[in-house]
């Protein structure tokens, strides 16, 4: 795994680089070492505004990632305008790279540091809803059923895990954490997560996955009462029917 001083040596590169390419009208900093939460384990986070087409500058960046800093992969996310291009050096060490227009260039969270150059107003994100997480939540019990049936038990899997983050993303929003990636997760009380441990799929057969997606239906169910009672009561139905042995 990588050192600390050589993850902020890289980031140190990264920033000259910045500094000296024409195009790079502003930089900034994000992520855990924005806010000074930083770890040992922490990746690098940067964002650029670009004042020429992203493509051509993406194109250049890559390169030089390759070339100077033995890049090892690379891969996309899309955001709004900007494009964070993600990468993978050696050591295990990740180098998230935000490429944005220089006119919509600037913070959408908390998680920013500008280095130099200029940045526009903070941009108010809409986190998703309640309604979303919980209709995300009823969506996947209703295909971890689906794929049960259909003898799809790696499927089926699937969609009783994603039930169980949608319920962790719930109890998170609930308790004021981070909703995102199972960020807030850590924090949740001891009798919150020891009743999801019992959702943990232990094997693909046929009883097993029936059993855990009975067990993630019963943890929604118990933090939709928490937060909705009265949808509770709506989906309570429908989720004991998903979770029906047979």
């Amino acid at each position: 795994m990588f050192s600390v001083e050589e993850r902020d040596l890289v980031r140190q590169r990264l920033l000259r680089l910045a500094e000296q390419d024409p195009a790079v009208a502003a930089a900034a900093i994000t992520g855990s070492h924005a806010t000074d939460d930083e770890d040992r384990w922490s990746d690098i986070d940067l964002a650029f505004a670009v004042s020429e087409p992203l493509d051509v500058v993406m194109r250049r960046w890559t390169h030089q990632m390759y070339q100077d800093f033995a890049a090892v992969h690379h891969w996309d996310l899309v955001s709004g305008s900007a494009i964070y291009r993600v990468f993978l050096l050696a050591h295990c060490l990740e180098v998230d790279l935000a490429f944005s227009p220089e006119a919509e260039f600037g913070p959408r969270g908390p998680s920013w540091r500008l280095m130099f150059g200029q940045s526009t107003p903070p941009q108010v994100t809409t986190p998703s809803g309640h309604d979303e997480m919980a209709g995300l939540a009823w969506h996947h019990a209703l295909h971890a059923r689906v794929s049960i049936e259909r003898g799809r038990y790696w499927q089926a899997e699937h969609w009783i895990s994603a039930l169980r983050t949608q319920t962790i993303a719930l109890t998170c929003r609930r308790l004021g954490h981070a909703t995102s990636y199972a960020k807030g997760a850590h924090l949740l009380p001891a009798d919150i997560t020891g009743s999801l441990e019992t959702t943990l799929v232990r094997s693909l057969d046929d009883t097993e996955l029936r059993r855990a997606l009975s067990a993630a239906a019963t943890a929604l169910t118990a933090e939709l009462t928490r937060t909705e009672p009265a949808l509770a009561d709506r989906l309570h139905p429908i989720l004991t029917e998903l979770a029906a042995t047979r």
